[in-house]
């Protein structure tokens, strides 16, 4: 179950068209302006032209939005707190409205507190956003990060206990969850980098948190070294994952049917194919066990293809950006043009404008 962050600009439907157009099974989007504390609320239209075509696309129970990286449920700062709080209630109201059952969301960082604050924080935010929100459908899904700074959810054991922490004050279970993004396990230490490391990674994710928690998983490259901190997107095989690594996790069939989102960097040299195609070429291939050509890791730009101008790629959407280049031997993919001013996560800048 293939999907990638996509656009909403000009309308919600067309990141399902495009979703549809890229042969992607499902897709992850922003319901608002991702850089905004505020937004017009979705309109009577907006929402049964989405859940129509989610319907007439097979994507029902399997979509998946990204919320506002404005939001710090871990906030020791009690105004910054309370609107993310009342920012995260919105996006869980949208996402309920249009019928998208999973919700991702960084845990936040602590700032000028401790960690152990922190934590206790997002548990007591949640504690608040489950009662508002009391009986929604809608799955919360802590996803974790590099650990740079004071953001939290590095760790395994650390989401554990965050879950634990949230479930003490919050009884329903069955609307927490965990998303995993490939790039910021590896960068934050866990070692994917080969199928023997990979899945050692997984092994310890199952002891440490269970493998029922992850709902979502984020297929990402990663441009930064093992344990680096480095939040940085790149292409499927071109980074320092690599291949072998991305076998390991999609031959798992407790992973099999979970939404698996690209947040790959939509922009680059321009050439014959979308990043996308290529990524989700890669991955399927990877998958069934079918060869996938050598790719040849540099830190390098691409080399531009023959008589076409050259591109360049753009941070990720997210505040800690990731991309990065390698030199194929294939033709490299075209960039897909920019739609308004919305850009796709981890893809683009991150505060994925409405960009992961």
């Amino acid at each position: 179950m293939f999907g990638s962050h996509l656009s909403i600009a000009g309308s919600m439907c067309n990141a399902l068209d495009e979703a549809e157009s890229l042969g992607l099974d499902t897709v992850q989007v922003f319901t608002k302006n991702q850089q905004q504390w505020k937004a017009k609320p979705l309109d009577a239209t907006t929402i049964d032209s989405w859940r129509s075509r989610v319907a007439e696309l097979g994507f029902s129970g399997r979509t998946v939005s990204h919320a506002s990286y404005l939001i710090n449920l871990a906030s020791p700062d009690d105004a910054l707190w309370a609107k993310s709080i009342d920012l995260m209630t919105d996006e869980i109201e949208r996402c309920e409205q249009l019928g998208i059952p999973f919700l991702v969301h960084h845990p936040g960082a602590f700032t000028t507190s401790t960690r152990e604050a922190g934590l206790a924080r997002i548990a007591r935010a949640y504690r608040e956003l489950f009662t508002r929100t009391k009986g929604y459908r809608v799955v919360s899904c802590l996803e974790n990060t590099v650990g740079s700074g004071s953001n939290l959810g590095r760790e395994f054991t650390e989401l554990a206990a965050l879950r634990d922490l949230i479930l003490n004050d919050a009884v329903e279970a069955q609307r927490l969850g965990v998303c995993i993004d490939t790039c910021h396990a590896h960068a934050g230490g866990y070692d994917l980098s080969t199928f023997a490391a990979a899945s050692q990674a997984i092994d310890r994710l199952e002891a440490e948190l269970g493998l029922q928690w992850v709902r979502v998983l984020h297929l990402n490259d990663s441009k930064g070294a093992l344990g680096s901190r480095l939040d940085r997107h790149e292409h499927i095989g071109r980074g320092t994952i690599g291949d072998a690594g991305f076998q390991a996790v999609l031959r798992r069939s407790e992973f099999a049917n979970i939404p698996k989102i690209l947040e790959t960097p939509k922009e680059g040299e321009d050439g014959s194919e979308l990043w996308d195609t290529v990524n989700l070429r890669r991955l399927k291939a990877l998958q069934q066990g079918s060869s996938v050509e050598p790719i040849s890791i540099s830190t390098a730009k691409p080399e531009p293809a023959k008589s076409k101008g050259k591109g360049s790629f753009q941070r990720s959407p997210s505040p800690r950006g990731k991309s990065r280049t390698a030199p194929s031997a294939k033709p490299i993919p075209r960039s897909r043009p920019e739609r308004a001013s919305q850009k796709n996560p981890k893809s683009g800048r991150r505060g994925k404008a409405e960009r992961a």
